[in-house]
């Protein structure tokens, strides 16, 4: 009777999953677990997704569709609050990286030295984080890719573009 209702509620909506009380509940669990009121419309989103892929996979509907969609949601905000504490360590470490040393050896290391931080200010953001997480923070490639949460292949690509453009700029300025 259920799977009914849920078919029936899709063909009813056009094809959405949730009924408008399902969505009130998601976007209450969603913001009982701290997900701040912009992200809300990408959570709701993000649960009907599971639930259209659930079905597209040949799964079965969910008994509950409302007790399911609050599962999801309340996973995705655990999934939220990790991925912003891993953003907030993320910047913390590049920033403590990003501080001036106390005592340059001498006048070639200083200039060598502001030179090099000239040009990574001047890289995408993308390619300035695996630049210092590779050479600054000495993580290997596969380290780097689970802390930034991105494929391996694409670190080698952002690593290569960005040693690629450093390079071409302490050419630029006569560095090295």
């Amino acid at each position: 009777m259920l799977r009914r209702r849920a078919r029936r509620v899709q063909e009813d909506d056009h094809g959405d999953p949730l009924d408008p009380a399902q969505e009130r509940r998601v976007r209450a669990v969603l913001a009982l677990g701290g997900v701040p009121q912009a992200d809300l419309l990408d959570g709701v989103q993000q649960v009907r997704l599971r639930l259209l892929e659930r079905t597209a996979n040949g799964h079965e509907a969910p008994r509950d569709v409302s007790a399911w969609a609050a599962v999801v949601a309340s996973n995705l905000a655990m999934d939220w609050h990790r991925a912003k504490r891993r953003q907030e360590r993320l910047g913390e470490r590049l920033a403590s990286l990003r501080q001036p040393a106390a005592h340059p050896s001498g006048e070639e290391t200083s200039l060598l030295s502001l030179a090099v931080a000239r040009g990574l200010d001047d890289l995408p953001d993308p390619q300035r984080q695996v630049l210092v997480l590779r050479f600054y923070a000495d993580l290997p490639v596969r380290g780097i890719a689970e802390e930034l949460g991105i494929p391996e292949g694409t670190v080698k690509s952002r690593l290569h573009t960005a040693v690629r453009a450093l390079r071409a700029r302490l050419h630029e300025d006569e560095v090295v």
